[in-house]
């Protein structure tokens, strides 16, 4: 049973800087220390004293290291090595922490501050957030790396797209050059100095965000290094609820996100062995929002992760002190202009901006978390343990559709010097963005989007803007109306044989992102041939078709051109369905950035990808829900913009998990924008004892014909309720806490359901319970 288990399964864990203290003390496997400063080794040994397995999370890209940048290690300044945009402005996580462009420098001086975890015991080591922004790329340090990597002079990335395109995948291979020196170096000196396997991990956001918001990072690349043992999938509310255009709709939509966010990130594991934990956070980077938009984000997200069976470990809570100790909602402050050590001006650039003040900003007040929140979160970071589940399925259509990505479609993001020669429509879209929050119907200027639609140059425009139009058009239409698409890494088809054959139909574009070899198209026809079905969107009017690489030194204007010569067309196939070989291809010669433009591209796009699917033998019923069956529980979430408003109603006998006090239901309404976890009750009618939901760690329990015994512990000031199937109803109930304190606690017994609820209040301490049937 995985809600008793030992902590060394590592399937919960979260970050936080600075020691142990009562109200982070959630009782999950693995934390992971946050810092490489000189009190470091004291706080480790804070969460080891208390049982927790130990790991360590710094910033490869950012973090407290003004010691290097202002030469008190080596006598020489490392402001060179900042990140720098087009102006000549370093580029800046917090008022004094630059973005770094990760020289060797950098790497030897991150490996001289790391030895000192492994020395204090820590058995993992987390190097988050490889980032480097697209519109950085004019430091000295970049142009040094430019000219050394490329053997000749270093050209402003914004001059063209070819070189715009180069300095672009030189980021991501500078960020995964400083992993591999870091991750074996290190692996090789706690091997010399402790016979110890160190293990190395990379918590990074989904290439889909990342991708949105013009990061460049090695996503799918950081499964060529050997020395990386997995990853975590840094996907929460901040990620996942920035807008995209659907049905000529800009605004908020989390759940679908996040669905395809965490989708896209199991992929960088998929037949590898190696570990990745999901993320959720109770709150977001952003102060701004009640939480009560907290709580309905987060809820959002976890269900998404949910609908995701193949990975059960997960990152409970990035910063649990910010959650249970912060106020909220309250101003974002900015930064202040810092000075060097030379009093130099180093203006502070703010790397994400979204959309003004919030609503909830404006119309609440500032409040600590909720007795109801805090429960929830902490019901929820015990469950997330239970997920290890073998029998799972979706309701409705499960034949493996997968829109394609690749990490080249970070390369392309935003368009060179002159290829927009239109007034820009960025402002004007940014007034169409909803956030979630506010109650009031969504802006809409179908103006705006005609033109968008019209003209060539517009479209560039709308193309390369916060809403990642290419993308959304081709998975929104589809997810919404209930189809589980996934999206699938494209790179990972020339690294495992066999990485498609868990689908049967594939969404490709190249108008988003390239091949970066020959090889992919020929594994691509081939799995057509063999019996696949591939769709293709796009009409060859990506300004990015231009770039000098392998299609166009082999006489190709575009690289799907040669896709379809292997596919046995001459030239750009007409709209339509074909045979080949034993397979099929599709082919709608239209920009994906289209499709969400209105209610009508959708509709046809969705028309088309239906009639795809019944050739190939498939029925796509239309739904507005994704549920999956994992186990005993039962995941939902019902959408809205979808073919219906009605609800989904389910039957049976459940405990509500998003209820507190895990509610005994026979019948749970989901209404579009709700969603729901369940345990069915009627998966387990045969046992006497399970646990089916608790807000409290359970260490163990032994059971007789008498009564039980258990040995239970969370966070401070957590209002806690277990609900027990059990043998017998309770008949009395006491506890009393690790200093032999008596702990007030209750019972009730459902007789329906078989389950008895207990309660009572944390304080952070070991209680031992004792109940009499």
């Amino acid at each position: 049973m995985a809600y008793i288990r030992k902590n060394t399964e590592e399937l919960t864990g979260y970050q936080q800087r600075g020691a142990l203290k009562p109200s982070i003390d959630l009782c999950n496997d693995f934390v992971m220390v946050y810092g490489i400063g000189p009190e470091m080794p004291a706080q480790v040994k804070t969460y080891q004293d208390a049982g927790y397995v130990v790991h360590l999370m710094t910033g490869v890209a950012w973090g407290q290291y003004q010691d290097y940048l202002n030469g008190d290690i080596d006598g020489r300044e490392h402001w060179d090595e900042a990140q720098v945009n087009r102006n000549g402005d370093p580029i800046l996580h917090g008022a004094t922490v630059p973005y770094m462009v990760p020289t060797v420098a950098f790497s030897d001086y991150l490996m001289e501050k790391l030895k000192p975890a492994i020395d204090a015991g820590v058995v993992a080591i987390h190097l988050e957030e490889p980032e480097f922004w697209d519109y950085g790329g004019y430091s000295e340090a970049f142009k040094r790396e430019y000219e050394i990597y490329y053997r000749e002079k270093w050209t402003p990335p914004h001059e063209n797209v070819d070189v715009r395109y180069k300095a672009s995948k030189l980021k991501a291979y500078l960020y995964a050059r400083i992993i591999t020196r870091l991750s074996s170096s290190l692996k090789e000196y706690a091997k010399v100095k402790y016979d110890r396997d160190l293990r190395f991990y990379i918590p990074t956001h989904s290439l889909l965000n990342y991708t949105q918001w013009k990061i460049m990072s090695p996503e799918a690349a950081l499964i060529d290094i050997p020395t990386v043992d997995g990853c975590i999938a840094q996907i929460w509310t901040g990620t996942s609820r920035p807008a995209n255009v659907y049905n000529g709709i800009y605004k908020e939509r989390t759940f679908e996100t996040a669905f395809l966010e965490y989708g896209i990130m199991q992929e960088l594991v998929k037949g590898t062995g190696r570990r990745m934990w999901f993320l959720h956070d109770p709150i977001e980077d952003k102060p701004a929002f009640t939480w009560e938009n907290y709580e309905y984000n987060y809820l959002k997200t976890a269900v998404a992760s949910l609908l995701h069976p193949a990975i059960h470990h997960y990152e409970i809570c990035p910063w649990p002190q910010r959650v249970f100790e912060g106020i909220y909602p309250r101003p974002q402050f900015g930064g202040i202009d810092p000075e060097g050590k030379k009093k130099k001006e180093k203006k502070f650039i703010p790397v994400f901006n979204p959309a003004g003040d919030s609503f909830s900003q404006k119309n609440s007040e500032p409040k600590a978390i909720t007795e109801h929140y805090s429960t929830l979160l902490s019901s929820m970071f015990q469950m997330f343990g239970d997920m290890d589940q073998e029998e799972y399925a979706f309701e409705g259509v499960n034949s493996g559709v997968g829109v394609l990505m690749s990490d080249s479609g970070l390369f392309q993001r935003t368009m060179a010097d002159g290829v927009v020669t239109t007034e820009s429509i960025q402002d004007r879209l940014a007034a169409l963005y909803h956030t979630n929050d506010d109650p009031s119907e969504p802006k809409r200027d179908d103006e705006l989007m005609e033109l968008i639609d019209k003209d060539d140059s517009v479209m560039y425009d709308f193309i390369q803007s916060p809403a990642f139009p290419n993308l959304f058009g081709m998975a929104m239409p589809l997810l919404k109306y209930g189809l589980p698409v996934r999206p699938v890494q494209l790179d990972n088809i020339r690294r495992f044989t066999g990485y498609l054959n868990d689908y049967k139909t594939l969404i490709l574009s190249y108008e988003y992102m390239k091949p970066e070899s020959p090889d992919v198209n020929m594994a691509l026809a081939t799995w057509v041939m063999g019996g696949g079905s591939l769709i293709y969107i796009g009409d060859g009017s990506d300004p990015y078709h231009k770039v000098d690489l392998w299609w166009k030194k082999s006489g190709y204007a575009d690289p799907a051109l040669h896709l379809f010569e292997l596919l046995g067309f001459e030239g750009r196939p007409e709209n339509g369905i074909y045979n080949v070989g034993k397979g099929k291809f599709s082919i709608l010669n239209k920009a994906p950035a289209r499709l969400g433009l209105s209610t009508k591209a959708p509709e046809d796009y969705r028309s088309f990808v239906k009639a795809v699917l019944e050739d190939m033998g498939e029925t796509w019923e239309y739904k507005n829900d994704l549920t999956l069956h994992r186990g005993p529980y039962i995941i939902s979430s019902v959408m809205d913009e979808s073919v219906t408003d009605e609800p989904k109603v389910f039957k049976g006998l459940f405990a509500d998990i998003l209820d507190n006090q895990y509610k005994i239901i026979t019948e749970k309404v989901l209404k579009p924008d709700d969603n729901t976890i369940l345990y069915n009750l009627d998966k387990i009618a045969h046992k006497e004892f399970e646990v089916i939901g608790t807000a409290a760690r359970i260490f163990s329990l032994d059971l007789d014909e008498n009564g039980f015994e258990a040995l239970m512990k969370t966070a401070d000031n957590i209002k806690v309720y277990t609900r027990l199937r059990l043998p017998k109803a309770i008949k009395a109930i006491s506890a009393v806490d690790e200093d032999g304190n008596k702990v007030d606690i209750t019972f009730e017994n459902d007789e329906v359901s078989r389950t008895s609820l207990i309660s009572y209040l944390s304080k952070a301490k070991k209680i031992t319970v004792k109940a009499e049937f």
